[in-house]
């Protein structure tokens, strides 16, 4: 089957563009409400998180699930009243909490009190982690910084591999795909909560990687089809190219996204952002190869056929 991608090129923008401009006023509204367009986790805003959870192993200690407004209510008492409260875990039995830096006593002075207001904890599965603001601001730092200079390098490597308008249009899909990644990641933040972490920061990167190994195996068979059919009308080449390499485009995105849902269902919570972030990552990634990068080079070829 051999689909025409070109010919339907306006309707595929118009729904990446319809998805982005979703995703930016997110991020604006997420800016306003939050100070910054994702909702930051303790590893870039810096502080103390704590994740308490109810001992289901004592009777009717779980009976009912954790109210927020309990939880507030405590954080109000012991001066915590602008701490970020999560209730989390199965049947909404754990909290999280993520408030200003707080030494051993303060942290068990809080402990004491959640768990007088709720009821015993699992010793086992509390989680305290502490970062300081200056750690925070270096690791989003440094993966701004990493984020450049592989932007950087595939310019470098497609100019030299393909032509610089290549290069050009293979950054715009990447920037599609991180707009469209960290648009929804902003939605989820406002909607459900969801924090990014330096995790997050390596998801993009990853996503980054896979998206442009996708646009140059499509590049590749423009290029070749071109060489052997010089003539040919632009339009049908990057078809030609696309449809000739579909399959194996599809078949490799499907396989890594069975491993992310894997790891995304089986992983844990502390990688399942990270996993829900490459699942978006990759799937858009493939989808602008096909229906961005491609229809963006013919329409540009084909005014500008040198």
């Amino acid at each position: 089957m051999k689909i025409s991608v070109i010919k339907q090129r306006f309707l595929w923008w118009a729904l990446s563009g319809a998805i982005i401009l979703s995703g930016i006023i997110a991020m604006v509204i997420s800016w306003q409400t939050l100070g910054a367009p994702l909702r930051p986790s303790l590893d870039f805003v810096g502080g103390t998180r704590l994740v308490f959870e109810r001992d289901c192993t004592i009777a009717q200690n779980c009976a009912k699930p954790i109210e927020l407004s309990s939880v507030r209510e405590v954080m109000d008492a012991q001066g915590l009243g602008n701490s970020s409260i999560q209730v989390v875990g199965q049947n909404q039995q754990a909290v999280s909490v993520r408030t200003e830096t707080l030494n051993v006593e303060a942290r068990t002075k809080l402990q004491t009190a959640l768990s007088e207001k709720l009821g015993a904890f699992d010793p086992k599965a509390t989680q305290i982690e502490t970062v300081g603001p200056t750690l925070g601001q270096e690791l989003f730092t440094s993966g701004l910084k990493a984020l450049i200079v592989s932007f950087i390098g595939i310019v470098i490597y497609l100019s030299v591999r393909f032509k610089t308008d290549y290069a050009v249009i293979a950054i715009i899909a990447l920037l599609h795909d991180v707009l469209i990644t960290t648009g929804i990641f902003s939605i989820l933040g406002l909607v459900q909560g969801v924090e990014v972490d330096s995790l997050f920061v390596v998801a993009i990167l990853t996503i980054t990687g896979f998206s442009v190994t996708d646009t140059v195996v499509i590049y590749d068979r423009i290029r070749e089809i071109l060489n052997q059919h010089p003539n040919d009308p632009i339009n049908q080449v990057v078809d030609d190219a696309i449809n000739q390499t579909l399959t194996r485009s599809l078949n490799t995105t499907f396989t890594v996204l069975l491993t992310l849902f894997a790891l995304f269902i089986f992983g844990g919570e502390t990688l399942r952002n990270f996993a829900l972030a490459l699942i978006i990552g990759f799937a858009v990634g493939a989808y602008s190869s096909i229906f961005v990068a491609g229809p963006l080079l013919a329409l540009w070829r084909g005014r500008s056929p040198t």
